[in-house]
């Protein structure tokens, strides 16, 4: 794969660079050099209508704060200057951003000009994904694509290009990453020597009063969540996404099976996410069914892992679904196929659920390469409804050469509690 690291501002770190138009017309220089690294691609043109796109405005390092109500397109070639074309009422939208600008009033004039400024090219890049495959690109309304075709003009996927200045991390967010997961994988022993002390000495623990806990740890160590963490005890650990309420949350006795799903990051600005499952058991002997479970969801996880890790060190960097693929057949031969109800993993960035490749063939095909310098998790689950769930989820870090797993050890079967 042909790549080139982008380090000039990372993803959202432009508060204080959104008056410097040095700062835009780099970061201008960076979305071509990524263009250049598509062959086929005549450049990539952004547009946006009351906030449609919000992806248009980190990309570009726009203030996505501004009032705008009318149109505006922003078009930046492989090679040359950039064009803005935008509404005669406003303007100065993109007075931060370099390049000539045009100006519209009715909607032929605004046909006529995006007729005129993309007549020369042949295929351009939108914020728009086939067959909506990966709707966290499908930014663009079907009719703007039909009109910019209508010049005959071939639109693309921006996908991978949106990777470039969403997903792919610097040097620092890497080493807030390392942080996170050390540190939510320590929570997770707290977590669980709390639930054995509540237990062994009788004294009373639920679902939530085990959620505010971890989330107590997590603001004590400098770090925040988008939302509370995962806390869930038998048939409840069968809900992928069950949240415990202090008015319905059930008690933790001797002999459960608690599932926890913690996520944060730093409160620097800039930090990204570490997210991580894992499972314990409120007693001695873990039951066989549970262990069963968990070694065919370990195995699943594994499979996944040494997949991606045996690509890179070839060179080759797969799909999203390629490695759903692997993961979710190592379960389906299991015979628990129709269990694992839920993509294999996610994209991780500033945004626990970030906009890179997600590991999926289940909900989306994800078509999208994992780039160097990403991160996504891995979290297969076997949800057995009225019994119990087993997830577990680890964190990969891909570099030019390696996929990494950081916030060691990993699981390796239920952890007994008591």
């Amino acid at each position: 794969m042909t790549f080139r690291r982008i380090d000039a501002l990372s993803p959202r770190r432009y508060d204080a660079a959104l008056m410097s138009r040095t700062a835009h017309q780099t970061r201008i220089s960076v979305i071509q050099n990524a263009i250049c690294d598509l062959e086929t691609v005549d450049g990539w043109l952004f547009y946006d209508f009351r906030g449609s796109d919000p992806l248009a405005y980190r990309v570009l390092l726009l203030d996505s704060s501004q009032h705008v109500t009318r149109r505006w397109y922003y078009w930046v070639p492989r090679t040359g200057e950039p064009v803005k074309l935008l509404h005669q009422i406003e303007p100065h939208i993109l007075d931060a951003l370099p390049g000539d600008s045009q100006h519209y009033v009715s909607w032929e004039q605004q046909r006529a000009a995006l007729n005129s400024l993309l007549r020369s090219q042949r295929c351009i890049a939108m914020q728009y994904s086939p067959l909506n495959a990966v709707p966290y690109l499908s930014r663009v309304d079907a009719g703007t694509i039909e009109l910019i075709r209508s010049f005959g003009v071939e639109v693309v996927t921006s996908a991978d290009l949106v990777q470039r200045f969403e997903a792919v991390w610097t040097e620092t967010q890497l080493e807030s990453h390392q942080y996170a997961v050390t540190t939510l994988r320590r929570i997770v022993d707290e977590a669980f020597a709390y639930v054995a002390s509540c237990v062994t000495h009788q004294r009373p623990v639920t679902e939530y009063s085990l959620q505010q806990f971890i989330l107590s740890r997590i603001h004590e160590t400098g770090m925040t969540t988008s939302s509370a963490p995962i806390a869930a005890i038998d048939a409840h650990s069968a809900d992928p996404h069950y949240s415990p309420s202090e008015s319905d949350s059930s008690p933790i006795t001797r002999d459960s099976l608690v599932l926890i799903d913690l996520w944060a990051k730093r409160i620097t600005p800039g930090s990204v996410y570490g997210d991580i499952t894992w499972t314990g058991y409120a007693g001695k002997q873990v039951p066989p069914k549970h262990r069963l479970i968990f070694e065919h969801v370990r195995q699943g996880r594994d499979a996944a892992l040494s997949f991606v890790q045996a690509q890179v060190a070839e060179g080759h960097f797969p799909c999203g679904w390629e490695v759903d693929d692997v993961c979710r057949g190592k379960i389906r031969h299991a015979g628990y196929g129709d269990f694992f109800i839920h993509r294999t993993g996610h994209s991780i960035g500033e945004e626990v659920h970030g906009n890179g490749a997600n590991i999926d063939n289940l909900e989306t095909r994800d078509g999208r390469q994992i780039l160097p310098h990403t991160c996504f998790s891995i979290e297969p689950g076997i949800y057995l409804p009225g019994e119990f769930g087993i997830r577990s989820e680890l964190d990969v870090y891909v570099t030019d050469q390696e996929a990494i797993v950081y916030g060691l050890p990993l699981q390796t079967e239920i952890v007994p509690l008591l």
